[in-house]
């Protein structure tokens, strides 16, 4: 007795495939992108705010004239600041002075950096002198600066140039003495020379430093803007903080020490901003070399 059996059936329709994998790339992808802005949040206001909170617990309490509560410090700020003409008076050209320096030492010390990383014989002879000259305090520049700027805006933004030009001037020396070889290399085959190479080599292989030379100068601007405005000024953010010390208004003091130091750190974060799409190449080819060591 046989048996017949019949042939397996099969549809007719191709079985989809379904797309689980895709979707669960795509949530990671999210996932991980919300938490690298969380934690990058975290990181940038978490301390700040947790200094504020310590300040406000450990001064409640305060009695000293020196040191008053960080409570009356905010309940006068609006006052002082937002509520008067000190934002445009003070706070204004104090910006206008440090940007002016600040931009004027990018100019110079990119274009020297460029200069002297570019050519042996040029940084071997110009090494001596910018040791020499990058080891005198700026501060102490300020009354020989005073002597032949005067005692206007000049002599502030150039107080404020002097400080900010080394660290961009040295960073962008380091930055164009790393240039890859292979790729001098290669222009030299392709024959791109004169501002197409000094562009699309030089100064993009450099930039991360010169960047690096950007956020150590922004700090010390804002230090030199202060110490130029506390000798024969009218106006500024120092002129302003050293009136309020020399009137014992203690506490309108250390409302511009709050400012100075928010001012800071929106600055900070401009320039941060900045450096996020200049070297956005350059933060691209990290992470891809970080994800192609984790395989």
């Amino acid at each position: 007795m046989s048996v017949r059996t019949e042939p397996a059936r099969q549809d007719s329709q191709p079985v989809a495939k379904r797309p689980s994998r895709q979707r669960s790339g795509v949530g990671r992808r999210i996932t991980a992108t919300l938490g690298r802005a969380l934690w990058w949040t975290a990181a940038v206001f978490g301390l700040p705010f947790g200094l504020l909170a310590l300040w406000w617990v450990l001064s409640a309490d305060s009695q000293t004239f020196y040191l008053p509560p960080l409570s009356e410090i905010l309940a006068s700020f609006d006052d002082v600041w937002l509520r008067s003409d000190r934002l445009r008076a003070d706070v204004l050209p104090s910006l206008l002075r440090l940007a002016a320096g600040f931009l004027l030492a990018v100019v110079v010390g990119v274009g020297l950096g460029v200069l002297i990383g570019s050519f042996r014989r040029v940084r071997a002879f110009c090494e001596p002198v910018l040791e020499f000259l990058r080891a005198v305090p700026p501060p102490v520049l300020v009354p020989v600066l005073m002597l032949f700027a005067g005692f206007g805006n000049t002599m502030k933004v150039l107080v404020v140039l002097s400080g900010c030009v080394w660290p961009i001037l040295l960073n962008t020396v380091e930055g164009v003495r790393a240039v890859d070889e292979v790729l001098t290399e290669t222009c030299r085959c392709y024959g791109i020379r004169g501002p197409a190479r000094l562009w699309h080599l030089v100064v993009r292989s450099a930039s991360p430093q010169i960047v690096t030379g950007l956020r150590q100068a922004l700090s010390v601007g804002i230090i030199l803007m202060v110490i130029s405005e506390m000798f024969a000024a009218n106006n500024g953010l120092g002129y302003t903080i050293t009136q309020f010390q020399r009137t014992f208004a203690v506490t309108d003091m250390w409302t511009g020490i709050l400012l100075l130091g928010l001012l800071g750190f929106l600055l900070a974060m401009l320039l941060r901003l900045f450096e996020r799409s200049a070297l956005r190449w350059y933060f691209g080819l990290r992470q891809s070399q970080r994800d192609d060591g984790q395989r």
